[in-house]
């Protein structure tokens, strides 16, 4: 099953429980200096800011294959609308994730991820590679959250499994339907990658409570995710996400509208690529007046599969020497578990 793979991946890379357990947010008035960063390069969020030219991309538009595909290859990030997901579904998936953020301290602790889990309570997976914590919570969902949920609410747990649920399988059928799109610009020539491989998923809710000092805290440190695709919505259609564009340094990425969804690239799809499709090195804001609270989907491989570089013919130079030798999906989570973004180094070709 994938789901088990996935998590079975997270089991050699224990970490330790004062990297897993969030700070109690409800109770704290000022950023403790273990939150606090002293140089996030950043000035104060500007709401009204003209967002940048992130590709916006009309799925329903007929030379879509081109578009994503030169998203993918310039930005490595674009947003999606004409998505057929409505609106009100991703109110109802926020409902119930503040629902369970809203929740004492003492209660969401029940549920917190395990040393050596993948899913559940807890801060993120990045926390140990960085001095400060970072000003979030997040809870992780690999198809069914029962379990964590009758933990939670012991009567009440239905609706909470349900959306969650439901979410999965819209967000792994637009996955789906990216995927191909993106295959389609890449090889269209080569119809056996569209069944060559089997597919994981993972949800991660997260909260970014109110911070006292924003400037001087983050919610989530630098990184890059890890599979092919990240489907991400912002409630509130506030910003908090930023991008690290060459020659513009960080760029806040907002929605354009409540049911816009943000798509990027992974580390996978970078490898796939032969470093065609930038991974995004992205990080997140947090705001002194808002509690934001988003909804990210991870959608790549099963652990089992194999990665190789694609490698076209350039009537130049002949055949493109690839960039990064073959991986398996569990040997490179291992390795980014270890080293995050020096990981790239260590497959080299």
């Amino acid at each position: 099953m994938a789901t088990s793979t996935l998590e079975e991946s997270f089991k050699e890379n224990p970490q330790s429980l004062q990297h897993i357990l969030p700070i109690d947010f409800h109770l704290i008035q000022e950023v403790p200096n273990s939150h606090l960063w002293p140089n996030i390069n950043n000035s104060p969020i500007n709401h009204d800011d003209k967002n940048p030219n992130v590709p916006i991309i009309d799925l329903l538009a007929p030379n879509v294959v081109e578009l994503i595909g030169h998203a993918c290859k310039t930005w490595g990030i674009f947003q999606v609308v004409n998505h057929g997901v409505p609106i009100e579904f991703f109110d109802e998936v926020e409902s119930q994730a503040r629902r369970l953020f809203a929740l004492p301290a003492e209660q969401k602790v029940k549920v917190v991820r395990s040393t050596s889990g993948a899913t559940g309570y807890g801060t993120a997976r990045i926390t140990p590679f960085f001095s400060k914590f970072m000003w979030h919570e997040g809870f992780t969902i690999m198809d069914s959250p029962l379990d964590h949920a009758k933990e939670l609410w012991p009567h009440d747990y239905q609706e909470f499994c349900d959306v969650m649920e439901n979410y999965q399988k819209k967000m792994k059928a637009l996955s789906i339907q990216l995927w191909l799109l993106i295959l389609n610009y890449l090889q269209p020539s080569q119809e056996h990658l569209i069944n060559s491989f089997e597919f994981t998923q993972a949800l991660q809710l997260n909260s970014y409570p109110c911070c006292p000092n924003p400037n001087h805290a983050l919610g989530l440190a630098p990184h890059t995710d890890s599979l092919f695709l990240t489907i991400l919505h912002q409630t509130n259609n506030t910003k908090g996400l930023q991008i690290l564009k060459k020659d513009q340094g960080w760029t806040s990425i907002a929605p354009i509208s409540n049911d816009a969804l943000i798509v990027n690239v992974g580390d996978l799809l970078h490898i796939l690529t032969n470093g065609e499709f930038p991974s995004v090195y992205h990080r997140v804001l947090v705001d002194q007046t808002k509690h934001r609270v988003s909804l990210a989907y991870f959608f790549g491989p099963q652990v089992d599969s194999t990665i190789v570089p694609l490698v076209s013919f350039d009537k130049n130079v002949g055949v493109v020497v690839p960039k990064y030798r073959k991986v398996k999906v569990k040997e490179y989570l291992s390795l980014k578990a270890k080293h995050l973004e020096k990981v790239f180094s260590l497959i080299r070709s």
